[in-house]
């Protein structure tokens, strides 16, 4: 037997509108391949590719959006907020217009992206402190100004780190998922085209950030190499 294929309205009566409404789905479909295939990659690329070089002394400006030493954090966090809105701001609309949750492949895929990435957003506020030897907090001389989360590497932020790090990746599998599930529903030839070729440049932009050596230890880059450091200390035969 066939699978059933979802009833896709193409309009809708909004009673607090008192009117009925033409529902533009592929305002919808460019929205959020958007916000997934161009906005979160280009976020995630800046964070893993852009951090500065490890240096003696590291980043010693404190974390500020006016400081472009900071500009690779600052594009990765704001950029992910403002996906994660844009992306509940394109879920409320779909499921008003369709009168509550449909239950496709596509609905399903499309809460979990977004699920996770409203997770990402909220794992971030558990990073913890900063800290650091050379930190624009810290006073070099006095070593209980330089602890932190980050610095220490303390279980909260292994904790952090191994989920927000991971879960990232999974989000992006599941906005896969949605754009497939929901190109084969509503297909848009042109739209579809443009997904591949956007998977397509990343992957070789991807490919030649990495060729070029730029993916820099993230805990050296920030707090600087030497082996002072507690986390550049336990990791020092490596």
């Amino acid at each position: 037997m066939g699978a059933t294929t979802p009833h896709i309205p193409t309009e809708v009566y909004l009673d607090f509108l008192d009117q009925t409404i033409q529902i533009r789905w592929d305002y919808h479909a460019l929205l959020m391949v958007g916000i997934w295939f161009v906005l979160v990659p280009l976020c995630i690329i800046a964070i893993r590719f852009f951090k500065p070089k490890p240096s003696r002394y590291g980043i010693t400006k404190k974390i500020s959006v006016s400081n472009m030493l900071w500009w690779w954090f600052t594009v990765h966090k704001l950029g992910l907020y403002l996906a994660v809105g844009l992306s509940l701001a394109g879920l409320i609309v779909a499921v008003t217009v369709s009168k509550g949750f449909s239950g496709s492949m596509h609905s399903i895929f499309g809460a979990l992206t977004i699920g996770f990435g409203c997770l990402q957003v909220i794992s971030s506020w558990f990073r913890g402190k900063h800290g650091g030897k050379y930190y624009a907090t810290a006073n070099p001389d006095d070593p209980e100004t330089w602890k932190g989360d980050h610095y220490n590497m303390t279980p909260r932020r292994r904790r952090f780190e191994a989920y927000h790090k991971t879960a990232g990746y999974l989000a992006m599998l599941f906005a896969a998922g949605a754009a497939g599930s929901g190109l084969m529903q509503f297909p848009m030839p042109l739209l579809a085209g443009a997904l591949l070729g956007s998977a397509a440049i990343l992957f070789v932009l991807w490919m030649i950030l990495t060729y070029q050596g730029r993916q820099h230890d993230g805990y050296r880059a920030v707090f600087g190499y030497g082996l002072e450091h507690p986390f550049n200390k336990d990791r020092e035969h490596l």
